[in-house]
């Protein structure tokens, strides 16, 4: 029988949006944060939205979490009896799912570390009476281990997990009213055991007047998803409506977080939760709960990508010896090959054991 995460097998895993709604009409009033200018720069001199292809595979109608690997995908989907990552191929099909004996409580977002797990971020929680929220971590060999966390201030419904590119995972709350706990573990994480969450730091958003979700205007201040680029140079959040994005030094999650983002209105979608960067970390990969999810990829505006890790016009995207060159640090340098290979080897030996 699968281990239970923090629930018995019977709850229900209905979606449970009256209290976002319920304040919705009242959101006028909401303090923004103080330089509003900063998040509202335009996507201006980045290329249009282009959809890569869409899913329609019944298994992931409530697809929460996504990271682009190479030119494939890892799914998530918001339920589930037990533990499970889709590996997509190029035309969203899913291609294959790894699995572990674990039934979550509400797995929302997806991250893939340095050293090729795979990280599903159980931490949703609607009406806030979670004793604990978990973290399971799924590995190439087949085995995974589970962590469990609690908040130092009471429970948090989240749906937005940052993976820092030295394996530290943080976790983003989904606040109606835009005020968002940015929170770590203050220790070691436990196979099995449980492990204090501490805060460090947070994010406020405003309101955009971006159109989409399934909230109304609250949707443009709740945080459904979060993402690391590959080359650990940048990292994203997004609201239903809306992808933030910051430059990234080292692993200072918390110091990026505490800097003015670049904002990028998103397509209208109708509850849009998945984000990812693409495989150059040039670009986000967006998608939708709802079927058909069409996966999107949103360039990024030149304002949004350090001049490090975008050549000029004409020239070649860098090449894997190109990001393991000397004038990168060699210990980050050596984990980003790492990741790539692994996972690379991963999805490519499941892939061709496709039936």
């Amino acid at each position: 029988m699968p281990e239970q995460a923090d629930r018995p097998l019977s709850h229900a895993r209905a979606r449970r949006l009256t209290s976002a709604t319920a304040l919705a009409g009242g959101l006028a009033a909401v303090v923004v944060a103080a330089d509003p200018a900063a998040a509202e720069q335009a996507a201006s001199g980045a290329a249009a939205p282009t959809v890569r292809c869409a899913v329609t595979d019944a298994r992931l109608a409530e697809l929460s979490g996504l990271v682009v690997v190479g030119e494939q995908m890892l799914a998530l989907n918001d339920g589930g009896d037990q533990v499970a990552v889709f590996g997509l191929d190029g035309t969203c099909a899913v291609a294959d799912v790894q699995t572990a004996p674990v039934d979550p409580y509400d797995p929302e977002d997806l991250a893939v570390g340095v050293d090729g797990t795979v990280w599903v971020a159980d931490i949703g929680d609607n009406n806030s009476d979670r004793a604990t929220v978990a973290l399971h971590v799924l590995r190439p060999d087949g085995t995974a281990s589970l962590h469990r966390l609690t908040y130092p201030d009471g429970a948090h419904d989240a749906e937005a997990l940052l993976m820092a590119p030295d394996g530290s995972p943080y976790v983003v709350t989904k606040e109606v009213l835009g005020a968002s706990g940015v929170y770590r573990p203050a220790g070691a994480l436990v196979d099995g055991g449980t492990v204090p969450l501490e805060r460090v730091g947070s994010v406020n958003v405003t309101l955009t007047g971006t159109p989409g979700g399934p909230v109304g205007r609250a949707g443009q201040l709740m945080i459904t998803g979060g993402a690391v680029a590959a080359d650990g140079s940048a990292l994203a959040l997004r609201t239903y409506t809306d992808a933030y994005v910051w430059p990234l030094e080292g692993s200072d999650v918390a110091g990026a977080l505490a800097a003015d983002p670049v904002r990028l209105p998103l397509p209208e979608s109708p509850q849009g939760e998945a984000i990812s960067f693409a495989a150059d970390s040039r670009g986000l990969v967006i998608a939708s709960e709802g079927l058909p999810s069409e996966v999107t990829v949103v360039p990024l505006p030149s304002a949004a990508v350090p001049a490090t890790t975008a050549p000029p016009p004409g020239e070649p995207l860098p090449t894997f010896a190109d990001l393991t060159r000397s004038d990168r640090s060699p210990f980050p340098a050596a984990l980003i090959a790492a990741s790539v290979a692994t996972l690379v080897v991963w999805l490519g030996g499941r892939l061709r054991r496709r039936p």
